[in-house]
């Protein structure tokens, strides 16, 4: 049921489309009131239609809608708004601890003396099992079988939790293991483009589909005219729980396109091309909606690819409006014809819909790409926005080598002998090439152009080189429908791209381990080993433990280096390999034409593939239907789980808060540089035996090759806290030169462990704070870098800059932001993490208000900065002065 307000303006209107009637909202009423608002933004408008929706008066007011109209005129506003998205969407591994959130709620609303039941969705909930699944098996027909087995005996705690979740909690449905990626999942079944519940009078109400997710490509679902983005696992459960989005009317920056891809560009190319400007331009915390004729030469799924990398050029969404694209996608799809012409009904009557007749939006600012411009690209070796051009790729691998890797000798060409093999390795080997990712993963353009490269690699008598762990995994089972339909898969096997999972795999760190002989050279012989993926994300450590250089690249490159063997080949001059007849064969010669790629889909992908796939979606296999469900209206918490505990958020918790306090005497828990990630911050790969979330894990009779990973281990907080900050690659300024989570504790000097020095800090009663550079908290959304962060003991981040969703994270777990002013930073100040630090005023805060931070050093001098804190809105003060959103949403559901 859709909550609604007042309609004190009196918008709202009827719609027929074949003989039914939906109620709307309409934007054209509004204008009639409230002046013309109809070169907003396509995304501004889906915004300002929820707000015309909810406007009563109090969360939302007039005031909030004239500043919508007046942003036309001004591009920009400062203005506070409540949004309410119409569902939330959720992966396991950010899951798993939202619902133990919910089950933590409800513990502790029975013992506030209130009914547990009151903690439940009252939106749409759902969440798809994605990420867990390992590559432990590849190369072979029964790897995906294998890796299910595996997956489900590692997380069955796990999954019989969420199995409890599903039963107990209303309007949260599972979609099980096996099935695909969530934003594949969301993109060809879950999204409807065009939403309708019921109202409180019964009556439908056509309204745009917008969610949030719980995973920070949720912004894929960008590409079909559905606005959603991530946010963080605390922030989503507010949501569900009735909390609107507290947000500031965004700023929009128009990015333009025109031409055409060049032949044999693909939208990888395009996306990596993206991500480079708009990283550069700036836009985090701000929209991205594209524009421009080009627009008409890309179909829904290159605008999907576009959309999804929208955390990676730091933008809170990438979003492309409805229009003809959208409406072929829906049918292609398989999505029920009389919801197909709501949608495009619904888009033209509130301006939402786009042709070559529509005037462009006005934007805050704007870019322009002529995609007749953009070239074969990859981007790493450590960041997405890094990219390099196919022709230069070996080039820039060595000017890395030269700079950025740790032994004089990297450079060299030697090569090293791996035990019990034929074969040897060297520097910039590509020991991982995996089909991967939710970004890719479902583009039948790009997958059935690796299926081809495939083909013509086989008919040349090419074979993938022995040392490369190769790996498909799709985003959904349709892609194997069309791989059969093709017989693309079988020339895919033959080069070892056979089927390991359905779900993220490598892109995740899910890589599993490389073959023992391998990793041994790797590590031996210090070897930077490279993978080459079609994902997302690069970052360090990541990927693997062994491999130190990690390039993206669209899925049929990435076939292409497993042929090659190495990122030290030239792929335009050098050779790829050679026939049994000793001749050259070169990418060219089997790289498929744009010809022979759309002639292949066009004859495999078909609608029924789709209906097929998407009848039984939430049935899941014998193994998910064997799986008993314990407990009630509350769950029974296992106390010698290692998956699952019952957090200690709430413990002790009184319907009144605790006051907040001045910071006085923080030591410094870590200094760390620009471009701390959250997979820095809370890891979510594998598990060292010698960590302290190892000898956690050791000390409870867990075998080592039972560790399975941080990401699929977030239902434990004991692990989680223990993990944070755990990242093989962080590097901290307190100790220079070291490489991994650890610390200096002061005054002792004593070396340790990021979390043993924190305990050492609790025992002794002293605050923290984190110090960092630009960009802290970039990448994905998991809450677990900032509850971590929490759990640690940290009351303040100081950062040169924050990304949007980690901050807002931090604030949801009531740790203070504070932001460094321009030109001032750690280096300037001449930090070395000897300091304490006082932060007065806490307890008095407004939004952005500056904050006065002073500081004592080892010899008993003094200082003193300014800072901003990054508390921007109303709403997000009231979460920081109750401890955080869930004791806030709990004493309020309480009451």
């Amino acid at each position: 049921m859709t909550a609604i307000g007042h309609d004190s303006l009196n918008t709202r209107r009827t719609l027929t489309v074949d003989g039914k009637d939906y109620a709307y909202y309409s934007l054209t009423a509004a204008a009639e009131v409230l002046g013309d608002a109809s070169r907003l933004p396509y995304s501004m408008k889906v915004l300002f239609e929820n707000l015309l929706r909810f406007e009563d008066g109090v969360t939302v007011t007039r005031a909030d809608l004239e500043a919508m109209v007046q942003w036309a005129s001004d591009r920009r506003s400062d203005r506070e708004i409540a949004y309410r998205p119409a569902r939330v969407l959720m992966q396991d591994f950010t899951g798993v601890p939202c619902v133990v959130d919910l089950a933590a709620m409800r513990d502790a609303m029975t013992a506030l003396g209130g009914d547990p039941a009151k903690i439940n969705p009252l939106i749409p909930v759902d969440l798809v099992i994605d990420h867990s699944v390992m590559v432990d098996e590849f190369g072979t027909p029964h790897a995906f079988e294998d890796n299910m087995d595996l997956e489900y005996a590692r997380n069955i705690e796990r999954y019989e939790f969420l199995r409890w979740g599903s039963s107990a909690l209303k309007g949260f449905r599972v979609v099980p293991p096996g099935t695909g990626i969530c934003h594949q999942v969301n993109l060809e079944y879950l999204a409807q483009t065009v939403w309708i519940s019921d109202d409180t009078g019964g009556a439908q109400v056509a309204y745009p589909d917008t969610l949030v997710g719980t995973d920070s490509h949720t912004t894929m679902v960008n590409g079909m005219g559905v606005l959603g983005w991530g946010v963080g696992g605390i922030e989503a459960e507010a949501a569900m729980l009735g909390q609107p989005v507290s947000m500031l009317i965004p700023e929009v920056v128009g990015f333009k396109m025109d031409g055409v891809l060049p032949e044999g560009v693909t939208a990888t190319d395009l996306v990596l091309t993206v991500t480079q400007m708009l990283r550069a331009k700036g836009v985090v915390g701000r929209f991205v909606e594209f524009y421009g004729p080009g627009l008409d030469s890309l179909g829904l799924s290159d605008r999907a690819t576009i959309a999804n990398m929208a955390p990676e050029y730091g933008a809170t969404c990438g979003f492309f409006p409805v229009d003809q694209a959208t409406i072929n996608y829906l049918r292609l799809s398989g999505r029920d014809p009389h919801r197909i012409e709501l949608v495009e009904a619904y888009a033209k009557a509130q301006g939402m819909w786009r042709d070559h007749t529509s005037v462009d939006p006005v934007f805050t600012d704007t870019l322009h790409l002529d995609l007749g411009s953009v070239q074969p690209s990859l981007a790493g070796p450590r960041r997405p926005q890094d990219r390099v051009l196919l022709s230069q790729a070996d080039e820039a691998f060595e000017t890395e080598l030269a700079s950025g890797y740790k032994k004089p000798h990297a450079t060299n060409t030697e090569r090293y002998a791996v035990t019990g093999a034929a074969h040897d390795l060297g520097h910039g080997d590509v020991v991982i090439a995996a089909i991967t990712s939710c970004t890719n993963t479902s583009n039948p353009n790009v997958l059935v152009a690796a299926g081809l490269v495939a083909r013509k690699a086989r008919a040349l008598g090419l074979k993938s080189k022995p040392w490369v762990k190769t790996s498909l995994a799709p985003g959904s089972k349709v892609v194997t429908d069309y791989f059969a339909a093709s017989k693309l898969q079988d020339d895919l096997d033959y080069l070892g791209f056979n089927l390991v999972g359905y779900g993220c795999t490598t892109c995740i760190g899910n890589s599993g381990p490389l073959p023992q002989p391998i990793s041994d050279s790797i590590a031996t012989n210090d070897l930077v080993a490279v993978s080459v993926l079609s994902g997302n994300r690069n970052f360090e450590g990541r990927v693997s433990p062994d491999v130190r250089a990690n390039y993206l690249a669209s899925p049929p490159l990435v076939v292409a280096y497993a042929l090659a063997g190495t990122i030290r080949n030239d792929m335009v001059t050098d050779p790829l390999g050679q026939t049994p007849e000793g001749k050259d064969v070169y990418l060219k010669d089997i790289w498929p034409t744009n010809q022979e790629v759309s002639d292949m889909v066009l004859s495999s992908v078909t609608a029924d593939m789709f209906r097929g796939r998407y009848a039984d979606v939430f049935a899941g296999d014998e193994r998910w239907q064997a799986i008993k469900v314990e407990g009630g209206a509350t769950y029974k918490w296992n106390p010698a789980s290692t998956y699952v505990q019952n957090p200690p958020y709430f413990e002790g918790m009184t319907m009144t808060p605790v006051p907040t306090q001045d910071i006085s005497g923080a030591r410094p828990l870590a200094i760390f540089g620009d471009s701390i990630t959250t997979d820095h911050i809370s890891p979510a790969g594998s598990i060292k035996e010698a960590s302290p979330a190892g000898v956690y894990l050791n000390e409870r009779q867990v075998a080592r090759a039972e560790f399975n990973s941080y990401g699929a281990r977030r239902g434990n907080h004991e692990v989680m806290m223990r993990g944070t900050f755990a990242n093989i690659r962080i590097r901290n300024e307190m100790v220079p030169g070291v490489e991994g989570g650890v610390t200096k504790h002061i005054p002792s000097g004593e070396q340790l462990a990021i979390f043993d020095a924190a305990e050492k800090y609790r025992a002794e009663g002293t605050a923290l704070v984190i110090v960092a550079g630009k960009e802290y908290g970039t990448g994905s959304s998991r809450d677990w870098a900032a509850k971590g962060t929490t759990l640690l003991g940290v009351r303040a981040v100081i950062a040169e800059s924050f990304e949007r969703i980690h901050r807002s994270n931090l604030v949801g777990m009531g740790v203070l932001p504070l932001q460094f002013p321009e030109g001032t930073d750690r280096k300037t100040l001449g930090f070395d993490g000897s300091e304490t630090f006082d932060i007065a005023g806490v307890a008095t805060l407004s939004p952005r208000q500056d904050v006065t931070v002073r500081f004592t050093r080892a010899d008993g001098s003094t200082g003193e900065f300014t800072t901003r804190a990054r508390i921007d809105t109303e709403q997000e003060l009231d979460y920081f002065y109750a401890g955080g959103i869930l004791p806030y949403v709990l004493r309020k559901l309480a009451a």
